[in-house]
């Protein structure tokens, strides 16, 4: 029974106490002579005796072949390189000296502004002599309001105290206006009153002159109160209708 047995890894139950007790002398023919009990005797020989189940022999191992695990890549984080700004350190600069500037007046656009002459007369060794004087008046469409313009500063007076005018004042200019013939004066009474020969024929020339200040060859009319002006003072200088630079010139030469 050793011997049938033994080759059994795993015998069961049974079969083991079955052994166990043979090997001690509970069983008949057991390397020891053991009285035992009756009852045991009779229980363990109706203990079935089965065979141990034969484990088949080892299956060779299967051999399942894993793949390597792929490296993991880990990203390359870029740092962002970070600039130094250069600091410009100003350069100081040696201060000029401020050199002070007379103020000068703006001239006005010129687009704005129109050019015209206004006539004054100056004593020369007891005879009146002409002298122009430029003015700055407001660019007109028309010729109209630049003579217009002029006018109001012949009769308004000379601010330059070397020159003067023979127009009396209060001399008031009542209409003015350019033709295809020549340009028209109305003047005030107060244009024919006071004063000699020589006042008349200052005065006679300051308006011809200044009315012919755009067009020095136009011919002009002079009128007083509306009427043709014909003889001008107490002595009666005759105008001529109409009167040019060159007729004033050889009648009345100053």
């Amino acid at each position: 029974m050793d011997k049938k047995y033994a080759a059994s890894p795993q015998p069961s139950l049974p079969v083991f106490a079955g052994w166990l007790y043979w090997r001690e002398g509970a069983l008949p023919g057991g390397p020891r002579t053991v009285r035992q009990p009756p009852q045991i005797r009779s229980l363990l020989l109706k203990l079935p005796l089965r065979r141990c189940p034969q484990v088949p022999a080892e299956s060779p191992a299967v051999v399942i072949p894993v793949p390597p695990p792929n490296p993991v890549q880990v990203p390359q984080v870029q740092r962002p390189q970070v600039q130094t700004p250069q600091v410009q350190t100003p350069q100081a600069q040696t201060p000029q000296a401020l050199v002070p500037k007379s103020p000068q007046p703006k001239p006005l656009p010129q687009t704005d502004v129109q050019t015209v002459q206004v006539y004054w007369v100056k004593d020369a060794s007891g005879k009146f002599e002409g002298v122009p004087t430029k003015v700055a008046v407001k660019q007109a469409d028309k010729p109209d309001a630049a003579l217009q313009a002029a006018f109001n500063s012949l009769l308004a007076g000379p601010k330059d105290g070397t020159v003067s005018s023979e127009i009396p004042n209060g001399t008031k200019l009542r209409g003015l206006s350019v033709k295809n013939d020549g340009v028209y004066v109305d003047l005030s009474a107060e244009f024919t009153s006071g004063g000699g020969s020589n006042s008349m024929t200052g005065r006679l020339g300051q308006v011809i002159y200044t009315a012919t200040s755009l067009q020095p060859n136009t011919k002009v009319w002079i009128s007083v109160e509306g009427k043709p002006l014909e003889l001008l003072g107490g002595e009666g200088l005759e105008v001529a209708q109409p009167s040019t630079r060159q007729s004033f010139d050889k009648n009345f030469p100053l």
